[in-house]
């Protein structure tokens, strides 16, 4: 794990490692991380959009094709996801009944269900920018046996507008002089960002529970 946070906090510096020795063929070990980060499960801790916003910076320098970077992940997104999905219908509700695991957290499982309740196939799309939420939500659809077409629709709509976001992102701001400056930063920034919806949803449904806590208590004290 500490390998990983490594890679994700230096991703300019490692991204440039493998693009000296690998060229073009980085875009394949791209695909296959955003591909496993959407595809399993288990491997929700892989980078995602900071691995997207430094892929976008490196092809604004000509490292390879901006259209064939965002072309081959998200068609890695959108596999992954589909790998997913089916494991998940495979499975089945049963998976809520397993114990957490190096690797497993049911906590996850259960957060993403609580969206899939309020924002239904909507969670596809919005989940797109929220790491963990993202991996695990199209297993959920999976378990919840959501019809194909509609699932691989929100798939297909969260990938794109995934991919436009944060690749053009880093392709239009990551060579800024301030950017390349504090690249670890921004990358800071971005996961922070990401990670903003699911603290605040956390925060509101905390402040619900306690509001629901008080009324309990208060019609036991009235009755």
């Amino acid at each position: 794990m500490p390998e990983i946070v490594d890679f994700i906090l230096h991703i300019d510096k490692h991204l440039a490692t493998m693009i000296a020795q690998y060229g073009t063929a980085t875009l394949y070990l791209l695909a296959g991380i955003i591909f496993c980060e959407t595809g399993f499960v288990v491997t929700p801790f892989l980078p995602g959009d900071s691995l997207l916003f430094a892929a976008g910076a490196f092809a604004a320098q000509g490292a390879f094709p901006v259209w064939h970077l965002w072309g081959m992940l998200w068609l890695a997104a959108v596999a992954g996801d589909n790998v997913n999905y089916w494991a998940g219908r495979f499975v089945g509700p049963k998976v809520f009944h397993y114990e957490d695991s190096r690797f497993f957290r049911k906590a996850h499982l259960e957060k993403t269900h609580a969206y899939f309740e309020k924002y239904g196939g909507k969670t596809l799309v919005i989940g797109r920018f929220m790491p963990i939420i993202r991996t695990f939500a199209p297993f959920v659809a999976g378990v919840g046996a959501m019809t194909y077409r509609r699932f691989l629709a929100y798939s297909v709509l969260g990938g794109f507008l995934w991919m436009s976001c944060f690749i053009g992102a880093g392709f239009y701001f990551g060579n800024l002089p301030m950017v390349q400056k504090n690249f670890k930063l921004v990358i800071l920034a971005v996961i922070l960002v990401s990670l903003m919806p699911m603290v605040v949803e956390a925060v509101r449904h905390r402040r619900e529970a306690r509001a629901l806590g008080l009324q309990a208590a208060s019609a036991n004290e009235a009755s």
